[in-house]
């Protein structure tokens, strides 16, 4: 069937990349899947994560995977591409035989070129520079990329080191991408980057987040708009000005905090401060009422003492992020953070610090979440699963946030890609429960 296995690991960033690839072989007349639960083509491309080290971990055993397809003769050939390629390709070239070509993160086009040594492309002179997306994600949200690579630097992160540094795409390209997915029927769009609030800086001289925000808030058929990504230090406060003028800037932000001691917030090259910090959320809680904010935070970097942790702890219950990640510090070759700090903080001692603060912010997303019972939230639909059609509020990015569960005896007319006013009956720690009001 002349057919091409997109695999995709890591985050949505990578997910775009996909999506732009499949653009390319669909346009030049290839059958293409994405995350295939079987995979069946002749053809498998894996697009790789590489920022720590779980994430490059479950890229190896992928790759393994479909290198023992291949040596079952279940598969003609093998392709990686994506961070984990970009940054260790002389080393996996020697390591995994087994595939027959690596590319970078961008190499895109030279990936259709081997595509087409196994497939002669059914339209050869289709563009394989600016090919519409083939979406991945339900057809009425999509992930719009406004930039790519990282100027900060942080102790602990490679990605500088895999993406270089960065670089807004155009405004108009940005707008104009979005007007097209408009027109395939996109009513919500997660604005994502490495770094989100410096857009602009390269490009215009001066951050332009704000006005391309607004600018795309103003486009017929853009229901929702999320922000994915931003940095604490020079936060272009124009944006909140943004997101509290229009209904359709929802009320969220994510914003990587990483840490609140002062000594750990050093070390990891943040160019922030815990007063700062402190300061920072509270003007953002002000400047957009019911504002909720997504952080990610470390435990277990180097120098983290027990008192330290606790005033992690203590940041935690006391700012109660209505939503929060957490990972265990990973020493990330290349890094500053590798080269210059002893990673001599035993995993076990890691990982307890990390359970502990994952259960603190259980106990909070329960109580943010009660507070909703009762409520009348503006609820889009993604699927349908067993008994209930699930959804989401402004509050809730896909696959990270919490989720709105209908049930469907109670609904039977509810379609996907549809907004409904939902009332709120039931809480628990993460999820939401309740009864359909009225279509919007």
């Amino acid at each position: 069937m002349r057919t091409i296995d997109i695999i995709t690991l890591g985050c949505s960033k990578n997910l775009v990349d996909s999506e732009r690839l499949m653009g390319m072989l669909t346009a030049r007349g290839w059958h293409v899947t994405h995350d295939a639960p079987d995979p069946q083509g002749e053809v498998c491309v894996v697009n790789t994560c590489g920022f720590i080290g779980d994430a490059k971990e479950e890229s190896i055993n992928m790759i393994l995977e479909q290198g023992l397809r291949k040596a079952n003769g279940n598969l003609r050939k093998l392709l990686v591409m994506g961070c984990l390629s970009q940054r260790y390709l002389k080393e996996l070239e020697a390591e995994i035989p087994e595939v027959d070509a690596w590319f970078g993160k961008f190499d895109w086009p030279a990936v259709v070129q081997e595509v087409e040594k196994v497939f002669p492309s059914a339209a050869p002179s289709a563009s394989v520079t600016s090919p519409q997306r083939v979406l991945t994600t339900p057809g009425h949200y999509a992930y719009i990329k406004i930039s790519e690579g990282c100027d900060r630097h942080c102790a602990y992160c490679a990605i500088p080191l895999i993406t270089g540094r960065h670089r807004s795409r155009h405004m108009e390209d940005v707008l104009e991408e979005v007007r097209q997915l408009v027109g395939m029927g996109v009513r919500e769009f997660q604005v994502i980057a490495q770094e989100l609030t410096a857009y602009g800086t390269d490009l215009y001289h001066r951050h332009a987040i704000a006005e391309l925000i607004d600018r795309m808030a103003q486009i017929p058929g853009v229901d929702w708009i999320r922000l994915h990504y931003a940095y604490p230090t020079d936060f272009p406060w124009d944006l909140m000005d943004v997101v509290r003028e229009h209904d359709n800037v929802c009320n969220y932000l994510d914003i990587a905090l990483q840490h609140i001691s002062d000594p750990v917030l050093s070390a990891m090259h943040r160019h922030v401060t815990k007063a700062e910090t402190l300061r920072l959320v509270e003007r953002l809680r002000s400047s957009v009422p019911g504002l909720h904010l997504r952080t990610t935070l470390m435990v277990g970097f180097p120098g983290e003492t027990d008192e330290m942790f606790g005033e992690l702890m203590d940041f935690v219950r006391q700012t109660r992020f209505e939503r929060m990640g957490a990972f265990a510090y990973s020493e990330e070759e290349g890094t500053y953070a590798a080269a210059h700090y002893a990673d001599a903080i035993p995993d076990e001692v890691k990982q307890a610090r990390l359970s502990q603060l994952m259960r603190l912010q259980q106990r909070i997303s329960a109580e943010v979440q009660a507070d909703k019972v009762g409520s009348v939230q503006k609820v889009i639909i993604d699927r349908k699963e067993g008994d209930y059609w699930v959804g989401r509020t402004q509050y809730d990015s896909p696959e990270v946030d919490p989720e709105v569960l209908i049930r469907a005896s109670q609904a039977d007319q509810v379609r996907v890609g549809q907004f409904y006013n939902v009332r709120i009956t039931e809480a628990d720690d993460f999820d939401l429960y309740g009864t359909l009001s009225n279509t919007l």
